[in-house]
This record gives C-alpha cells, sequence and structure tokens, in this order.
C-alpha cells in the first residue's frame, strides 16, 4: 500500500506553499472553502498537506523528518542555496551522502542520496521488490 499524503502543520500556509514549490517541484491544489492545501508531488510521489497550525501546537517539534532523494547532493544542496534555501554541511553515511535543513515552519528536511547508493557502486544491491501481501 503506497503512502499517499503527508500532513504538515504550518503557522504560514503560503510561505510554506511557496517554500515546496519553489525547492522541491510540487505544485499547489487549492479547493474552493478547503483551507488545507494539496501539494502534488510532480513524481508520483507523496504528496504534502498543508494545514494551519492550531494555536496550541508548537511548531518544528516533531519526531518526523521528510527526505528527498536526490542523486546529487552536493549540485541540489549548491542550486538551492542560490535560490535561498541553505542546508548544513553534506555528511558522509553508509555508502551516501546527506544535508539537513528545515522549512519554513520548522520542520526538519533532508536530500539524501541514499535512494541512489546501488548505482554509484555503494556495498548495497538495488532494493527487493516489494512483497505481495494478497
Amino acid at each position: 500500500m503506497p503512502l499517499g499524503r503527508i500532513t504538515l502543520y504550518v503557522r504560514d500556509v503560503e510561505t510554506t506553499v511557496s517554500f515546496y514549490e519553489r525547492y522541491f517541484g510540487f505544485r499547489p491544489l487549492r479547493l474552493e472553502g478547503d483551507r488545507i492545501v494539496e501539494m502534488l508531488a510532480s513524481d508520483g510521489g507523496a504528496n504534502l498537506l498543508i494545514h494551519p497550525a492550531g494555536k496550541a501546537q508548537k511548531m518544528g517539534q516533531v519526531l518526523v523528518k521528510l527526505v528527498f532523494d536526490v542523486e546529487h547532493v552536493e549540485a541540489f544542496r549548491a542550486r538551492c542555496a542560490e535560490r535561498g534555501l541553505e542546508f548544513g554541511p553534506v555528511h558522509q553515511a553508509d555508502g551516501y551522502v546527506f544535508a539537513n535543513a528545515k522549512d519554513p515552519s520548522g520542520n526538519p528536511i533532508a536530500i539524501s542520496s541514499r535512494a541512489f547508493r546501488w548505482k554509484s557502486g555503494g556495498d548495497e544491491a538495488p532494493p527487493p521488490e516489494p512483497v505481495d501481501q494478497t
């Protein structure tokens, strides 16, 4: 069963919509009378639901991080920096690299080459096919 949507609770819906549209290519879908903006993934991945946060919700205090699969982390990081999004340093992991940042509401995000490590000679083979559970 595919993961279809991830809800992000934010203080400033429009700033967050612009952020994910500008840096990650999501397209906003707005329905009249709906305060939630659905951000459509351009590559068929999970959509983001940008939801206005309630007054009692604390921003940036979550146990979830959005990780975007990027084959060339350094190049993507440099393009984002040119457009105003600063990622932290690139970290070396087990056969891949990643860098962290935060969205305008303080939600943690990362760019990572983990999904591509088998292509670049890493030790791990391509991921196995999903198990049919029907």
